[in-house]
């Protein structure tokens, strides 16, 4: 089957990207479209900037500009045309009829791509949840393109086109059921989360805009083969692996989707069951593209995000920001923020998931960040308690032992929620590391 071929346009008020700050460039904003595009395996023939004054009610562009790109359109005859934007209903069925062509808004292609990279049975409930949302007020046009033959949710169109049902109520009864079902996801995934906090392990999640590289620093970490391609969207369902810090701490690395500006609402709030594992977390790891010309402005996108979830991050939640992709940069540069590594206690690390530069870095200070709410204690055991000293290094952090002639004194560090274990099990044996012996 021949590839589909696909038009981005990129539509943006004048002095500015459309709903963006000023410094957003609008050249980035269309080759991000035009990723976007390309992730659903669309080829990209024609991709432009369009700058308007103001939205036309009917086409969003005016007429000059509409008569320009319909002439291009039935040169190129694209499949779809996809428009970096949000458009309304009217909109999009005027702009089809007019160009004879399949049109995706921004939030329709994302949901596309959404619905391709989803596998497990809660991510395709939470697409499901997005879509059913997005399209309830676009029935009349949209429902009949549906097809249940292909990955995503048919924005597209194709072969095997099956006609659905267009009834408010029958939508109306399948959202209340993926919420129903949405909500037993989310019993059971807090019950995993209970099952952890008894174990207990601290939860490191990585977050950060897409394509930043969070699952290649996943798969590097934990040595895990999550599908991590130079792809927009590659990770929709969260991984979960243990790994062990440089301190001895057992922690679970959390892979999670990634962010993206101008995320749709509808997916902020579908989402949120993904995303309740950042919510979870006791450290949040931010990892950013150091080699991105707009790596500021996705901070600022992640950060909303965040902030829309209720995450105070880098306040309450510790947070650490990783400058990932240092060996896409020019040396001198890349250098300097390795300088950085050794000189900032508390600064951004500079790393890169594909060669390990700078993980060691990250690693320690992960483990810096999460032991500064440890306790310490000090221990005194027997000598022949080998058991005892085997559970005891593998539960806490061991600063020092001293094998005297009466049995063995340690000065360890332990996870709050591993106080009670610690006590129950020495009892007498645990003091404060601050009462003398």
């Amino acid at each position: 089957m021949a590839p589909r071929r696909a038009i981005v346009l990129h539509v943006g008020f004048k002095g500015r990207s459309a709903g963006d700050s000023p410094w957003r460039d609008a050249q980035a904003r269309l080759d991000e479209a035009v990723g976007l595009t390309a992730a659903i395996g669309l080829v990209v023939v024609a991709a432009q900037i369009i700058s308007i004054a103001r939205p036309v009610p009917a086409t969003l562009i005016g007429s000059g500009k509409f008569n320009e790109l319909a002439e291009l359109i039935r040169r190129l005859e694209p499949e779809v045309v996809v428009v970096n934007a949000q458009l309304s209903p009217v909109q999009q069925r005027n702009l089809e009829r007019a160009w004879q062509t399949k049109v995706l808004d921004r939030t329709a292609l994302i949901l596309e791509i959404f619905g391709e990279r989803a596998k497990t049975r809660e991510g395709r409930l939470q697409v499901e949840l997005a879509h059913l949302t997005y399209q309830r007020s676009r029935l009349v046009r949209s429902w009949t393109h549906l097809e249940r033959q292909r990955g995503g949710f048919g924005f597209l169109g194709g072969p095997g086109e099956t006609q659905i049902e267009t009834d408010r109520r029958l939508i109306g009864e399948r959202l209340a059921k993926i919420r129903r079902e949405l909500e037993s996801v989310k019993r059971t995934r807090g019950l995993h989360r209970q099952a952890r906090r008894r174990v207990p392990y601290p939860i490191v999640a990585l977050v950060g805009y897409t394509n930043a590289g969070k699952s290649t620093l996943f798969n590097t970490l934990t040595k895990a083969q999550v599908m991590a391609e130079n792809l927009l969207f590659a990770t929709l369902d969260p991984t979960m692996r243990a790994i062990r810090l440089p301190d001895r701490r057992q922690v679970i690395l959390s892979d999670t989707v990634g962010f993206i500006s101008d995320l749709p609402t509808e997916l902020v709030a579908a989402f949120r069951a993904t995303l309740e594992e950042v919510l979870e977390a006791d450290l949040i790891v931010h990892v950013r593209d150091a080699s991105h010309q707009e790596s500021e402005a996705q901070k600022g996108d992640v950060l909303k995000v965040l902030s829309d979830l209720g995450i105070d991050a880098g306040g309450e939640r510790p947070l650490i920001e990783a400058l990932n992709k240092i060996d896409l940069l020019e040396p001198e540069t890349r250098n300097g923020l390795l300088t950085q590594n050794r000189m900032a206690s508390n600064g951004p690390i500079a790393i890169s998931a594909i060669t390990g530069v700078g993980l060691d870095t990250l690693l320690e200070r992960m483990a810096t960040v999460l032991g500064k709410e440890r306790v310490l204690l000090r221990l005194e055991l027997d000598a022949s308690d080998g058991e005892g000293l085997a559970w005891t290094y593998a539960h806490s952090h061991v600063l020092s032992r001293n094998d005297r002639e009466d049995g063995l004194q340690l000065e360890i560090a332990v996870d709050p929620l591993e106080l009670e274990r610690f006590s129950l099990r020495f009892r007498e044996r645990l003091k404060p590391l601050s009462e003398k012996s």
